[in-house]
């Protein structure tokens, strides 16, 4: 017989085993779908921030961190509150998720400015989690109007080291409360959402400084009377907004007016400064010389091949010249658009004419002069391709927009009809676009 010690110990029954293993396979089950379910709003947080990380726009990155922050918690309403420089109230107000029946609701409430809860997270700028708004210490309540809500996460958005603001979340979408992992990848989204919002607010400062750098190297226009004359330049709606679109119009000493519109290829700070050089250059020769204007272009387009390297540049050079029944316009063309021609009785023509070779391809290549009487009360309308150019429709489809547009406003005041032409173009508006427009006088 064996000995006590020796006996063989007791296993548990076999449907024992089999409900333990049943345990230990639900356990490891549950671990698995927790690492998965981490492993997706890792995931998921890591395609929020790069897809904050591409807007340059301010205001599309607030929209967008909200937006992020909503997916990634479940949540049905997302906001986000920019402080004041002060810091002690909010000035600026994004809500997203609202019904158009809840905004409606709210129209004539204004948007909060940091009191209750919202103005606690302004003195306490540390993450925080409420199941029970209502109950919160420091709930002022709710405006009429404004839809129920019972929880909230408030998380902190630095900037720098400064609170920017805060992001606030309420009501998941399966109803429970905001939970500590929730809490987790809102804060890491915020750490990533500030870095976002200083690029986008350095990117818009330089390129505010590009825009008006731009602005001032186009001309003011003169006093051209007999007749008048008004011009519009408009940034592209890139990211990059600098350009090489400018005109000009000068005073020529034989009584003439000059008038130029042009177009660098190109959308960077080269671009914008081939186009200075070119106008100052055009200015210069049409200024001092009495010959054609293709004779002027072509000048032009030797001087540049022999001292820049300037991208290629369509242009449009005109006199207007004196007549004794009126006034003659000469004009010749370097790749460029011809001008729209809108008579007193709202007649719309393109002046079309052999276009020549942009400047910068063929210094040898002839170009053409033309010439056209001016009718009393007439406009002429130079502009710039990206007025008129869409990716989605022939240049001819934009054209015709265009001289429809000019003949119903061509009764407006010269400097509103550039504006109206700009505001209703028929382009893409992803080119810069120069406007210049002059009138003749009316009939006597």
């Amino acid at each position: 017989m064996m000995a006590k010690d020796d006996e063989e110990p007791q296993r548990p029954p076999v449907s024992d085993l089999g409900r333990l293993q049943e345990a230990e396979l639900g356990d490891i089950a549950e671990r698995l779908r927790e690492l998965a379910a981490t492993k997706d709003r890792l995931q998921g947080l890591l395609d929020a921030v790069l897809a904050i990380s591409r807007e340059l726009d301010l205001s599309s990155v607030l929209h967008r961190i909200v937006t992020t922050a909503m997916d990634l918690v479940g949540a049905r309403y997302g906001a986000l509150g920019v402080l004041h420089e002060s810091g002690e109230f909010l000035e600026e107000f994004i809500a997203v998720g609202l019904t158009e029946q809840e905004r409606d609701d709210l129209a004539e409430v204004e948007f909060p400015h940091g009191r209750g809860v919202l103005g606690y997270l302004i003195r306490h700028p540390e993450s925080l989690r409420v199941e029970d708004i209502r109950s919160h210490p420091a709930s002022a309540g709710f405006p009429p109007g404004h839809p129920r809500m019972r929880t909230l996460l408030g998380v902190a958005i630095s900037v720098r080291g400064e609170i920017y603001g805060d992001l606030y979340l309420s009501e998941r979408h399966d109803g429970r409360p905001f939970d500590g992992a929730d809490e987790e990848v809102v804060v890491a989204l915020a750490g990533a959402a500030g870095i976002a919002i200083e690029n986008a607010r350095l990117f818009g400062q330089i390129r505010d400084s590009a825009e008006t750098f731009q602005r001032l190297l186009l001309p003011t226009l003169p006093d051209v009377r007999p007749f008048t004359a008004a011009a519009i330049y408009r940034p592209a709606a890139e990211p990059n907004r600098l350009g090489g679109d400018w005109y000009d119009a000068v005073i020529l000493p034989d009584g003439a007016v000059g008038v130029v519109i042009g177009d660098v290829v190109g959308h960077d700070l080269h671009a914008a400064a081939a186009m200075a050089q070119t106008r100052s250059m055009l200015r210069a020769l049409l200024y001092d010389r009495r010959t054609p204007p293709s004779s002027i272009l072509t000048q032009l387009d030797h001087t540049l091949h022999a001292t820049t390297l300037n991208p290629i540049t369509t242009a449009l050079l005109a006199r207007i010249e004196p007549r004794d029944d009126g006034w003659s316009l000469h004009w010749s063309t370097a790749g460029h658009l011809p001008p729209l021609l809108i008579t007193a009785d709202q007649r719309a023509e393109y002046l079309r004419a052999d276009p020549g070779i942009p400047l910068g391809i063929n210094t040898a290549h002839a170009r053409p002069d033309h010439s056209r009487p001016l009718p009393a009360g007439a406009t002429l309308i130079f502009f710039t391709d990206g007025l008129v150019e869409h990716p989605a429709h022939a240049i001819d489809e934009g054209l015709d927009a265009l001289a429809a547009v000019a003949t119903t406003h061509a009764d407006q005041p010269l400097q509103d009809f550039v504006q109206t032409l700009a505001d209703h173009h028929p382009s893409d508006g992803h080119d810069d676009m120069a406007i210049l427009a002059l009138r003749t006088p009316p009939a006597t």
